[in-house]
């Protein structure tokens, strides 16, 4: 989409939504997500300025069992009135030859990139607070009543497993770790648990962070009805610790953080035994992820850096599965 094409349709339909005149400045595509486009912009209406976010994207390409993102705002929504720290949703942008379907959010304050978050002294104290207040919000997440999500898919465990594998199988690599690690998440199922809204791809990156800590939740594409655990398990995959492999919470905390708050008020606590299944499930559908990405790439349906580089890192996935299941 070309910038002055992308103004206008933006001024337009949020001169419709606010039934004012709107301006549109500073457009600026942010790095990051293969799936999505995410653009920041300013609006200007009534002499006042809004820092704005636009998602939207090529539903076509995007993982099998993403939401789309008419699905994702409406989710959005859902959780911002419940209090989470979520962008909350202004408009919904219809498909045009402009852009993908897509809507517009608020902008928040804060940092996503991970590398600024591990190394700015800005976020010294956020660090020591985000694995307890990861804990929290999830925990907040997942005490809404899944009826009320029912844009959702609801995925049993198994079934979960059984689609990764067959996507996996689709690709036709060998990876023997990879089949081990299938064998062992059916032949060992994971503690009951009630389901609960799973965010689906809560980790560092999709988590905005300032000085005082965890300040906004991004990227719910990947949500359903499922194991509430598995967000938790997600949380701690090697790959989102970006080298500070010695802080099993996003390269930030440690899981006794992360459990104690979760737990304040559960019936049954989860415990460090259950959140390892949900470790080998996040590694190996990052695996299959990883596949995905490349294979969009390589044949040609969406050339993309990113999706390559995503690809290489299965490698790294093969490696940790193995590290997983000699603890297991």
């Amino acid at each position: 989409m070309t910038d002055m094409a992308l103004v206008r349709l933006l001024e337009d339909c949020l001169s419709a939504h606010w039934q004012s005149s709107v301006t549109i400045d500073n457009v600026k595509q942010l790095t990051g997500g293969a799936a999505s486009q995410t653009t920041a912009f300013d609006a200007w209406a009534e002499g006042t300025l809004q820092p704005l976010i636009l998602r939207c994207g090529d539903d076509e390409h995007q993982f099998e069992n993403a939401l789309t993102k008419p699905t994702e705002a409406s989710l959005l929504e859902l959780v911002y009135q419940q209090g989470l720290p979520v962008p909350e949703v202004i408009a919904h942008i219809p498909a045009s030859d402009v852009s993908g379907a897509g809507f517009v959010m608020r902008r928040l304050a804060g940092e996503a990139l991970p590398k600024r978050i591990f190394n700015d002294a800005r976020y010294a104290t956020a660090r020591e607070l985000l694995a307890g207040q990861c804990g929290a919000v999830l925990a907040s997440l997942h005490n809404i009543d899944p009826r009320r999500a029912a844009m959702l898919e609801s995925v049993s465990v198994e079934d979960d497993v059984l689609r990764y594998r067959e996507r996996y199988r689709e690709f036709g690599q060998c990876l023997p770790v990879f089949d081990l690690a299938f064998r062992y998440l059916l032949d060992t199922p994971p503690t009951p648990r009630q389901a609960a809204i799973v965010h689906g791809d809560f980790r560092n990156g999709n988590i905005l962070v300032d000085e005082q800590g965890l300040s906004g939740v991004l990227d719910w594409e990947l949500a359903h009805i499922g194991n509430p655990i598995e967000d938790l398990g997600w949380l701690c995959v090697n790959s989102w610790r970006f080298g500070h492999v010695d802080k099993a919470v996003g390269g930030f905390g440690d899981k006794r953080a992360l459990l104690e708050t979760y737990n304040r008020g559960r019936e049954t606590d989860v415990t460090e035994r259950e959140l390892a299944y949900w470790e080998v499930f996040g590694v190996l559908k990052w695996g299959v992820i990883c596949l995905y990405q490349s294979a969009i790439h390589l044949q040609g349906k969406q050339r993309s850096v990113e999706r390559a580089v995503i690809g290489r890192r299965l490698s790294e996935c093969e490696a940790d599965l193995i590290r997983l299941l000699k603890e297991g």
